[in-house]
């Protein structure tokens, strides 16, 4: 069942989402080659503990980690480990905080040094339709609208694949909530949005195929092919002539200008 939030709920999701904000742009100030996806997970953990917040992820389902780090072939779900970062990499970092009882969640996929430019277009395309996305999030629209502008831009538009089996979804109280946000779909399909609906909007497209499996671990998620995929997510609330985006990627954006080691694209 659909849960409406108040206006006080809508604020406590949005301070979690621009905690969440915080975290990914203190990442977008440190990620170099030579550190590791655990090194990136222990410093934005520290970010949410500062703010007075928990870690949204850490020990959700029995995840390890604080961020879902996600490189090249990874689609989401990625364990902070020991992989070493190196140019030529991107990375998906997805994060979520909770205090107060509400959630956040938001993530931005970072390019590494030279990124090769079919992966760049990638990421370029996929943040776009992000956005394309979010501006279907009003009032009297249908959920299927959202996900039919994603898919035109990165599939009809680009030739890009968006993985069917992940999908955004209802955040508040919990951190996955009704209704399932697909990034494919029909217009005029699926319920009806409303005033009170949060929903993470979050486009997974893939450079090849979109097929996908996952690894042993029972979490990464890679495409199957092999090649990049790169995912961007905000939490939104429906408005009447525009979403009121919770999250923000203003700082995280800002820091990769002024961080030599990551493109800006």
């Amino acid at each position: 069942m659909v849960q409406y939030k108040t206006e006080e709920e809508i604020e406590l999701i949005r301070k979690n989402c621009l905690i969440v904000s915080e975290a990914l742009a203190h990442v977008a100030s440190i990620l170099k080659p030579g550190l590791t996806s655990l090194d990136i997970d222990a410093a934005a953990e520290q970010v949410i503990r500062d703010h007075n917040a928990v870690p949204g992820f850490k020990g959700y389902g029995g995840f390890p980690g604080t961020l879902c780090v996600s490189y090249n072939d990874i689609v989401v779900h990625g364990i902070p480990g020991d992989y070493v970062f190196q140019s030529g990499d991107i990375v998906s970092v997805d994060c979520g905080s909770v205090s107060e009882g509400y959630y956040g969640d938001a993530a931005y996929t970072f390019a590494i040094g030279e990124v090769t430019p079919e992966v760049v277009e990638l990421l370029k395309v996929t943040r776009a339709s992000l956005y394309k996305g979010i501006e279907k999030a009003i009032i009297g629209n249908r959920i299927g609208d959202i996900g039919a502008r994603i898919q035109e831009v990165t599939e009809r538009e680009h030739g890009y694949s968006i993985v069917r089996e992940l999908v955004g979804h209802g955040v508040g109280k919990n951190l996955h909530e009704a209704p399932e946000v697909p990034n494919y779909g029909k217009r005029g399909k699926g319920i009806r949005l409303q005033k009170g609906l949060v929903i993470a909007i979050e486009p997974m497209v893939n450079l090849g195929k979109k097929d996908i499996y996952q690894d042993d671990d029972g979490w990464t998620i890679r495409t199957r092919d092999g090649l990049a995929s790169a995912h961007f997510e905000h939490t939104i609330a429906v408005g009447v002539d525009q979403a009121d985006i919770l999250s923000s990627h203003a700082k995280v954006e800002e820091n990769i200008k002024n961080n030599i080691n990551l493109l800006d694209f």
